[in-house]
């Protein structure tokens, strides 16, 4: 079975940094796409960053502050987050869409169990 893994998370100062990680771990399935989720205290969970290939895309209000990247061999994505913000402030979940290397298998879609970013002002 797929299961996935978010380190990372904390507290950290407005204008701090944080690194994310998250770790898929099983096999027989290929990773086509990752994906960085957040959700804030009384909002609805909204997309960060994506990751397709060489393929990045990343929500309006971090453009330029984060960055999305992806180690195939290890079955890993970062989620490199500058400049913080208050409200930066959200859960944030790890998603990966895999291609699993069985007879039929269809595409599908993982989520992580969210790790905590907490900026301070």
């Amino acid at each position: 079975q797929v299961q996935l893994v978010e380190s990372g998370g904390g507290l950290v100062q407005a204008g701090g940094s944080l690194r994310l990680s998250c770790a898929a771990s099983g096999n027989m399935f290929t990773i086509a796409a990752w994906g960085w989720y957040r959700q804030a205290p009384g909002k609805q969970r909204e997309l960060v960053a994506t990751i397709s290939g060489g393929s990045t895309n990343y929500a309006d209000s971090v453009k330029g502050r984060f960055a999305i990247s992806r180690d195939n061999a290890k079955q890993t994505v970062t989620l490199q987050m500058n400049s913080l913000k208050p409200e930066d402030t959200a859960v944030y979940y790890c998603n990966t869409k895999i291609h699993p290397l069985v007879p039929g298998g269809q595409f599908r879609d993982y989520w992580g169990k969210g790790t905590l970013v907490t900026v301070s002002s």
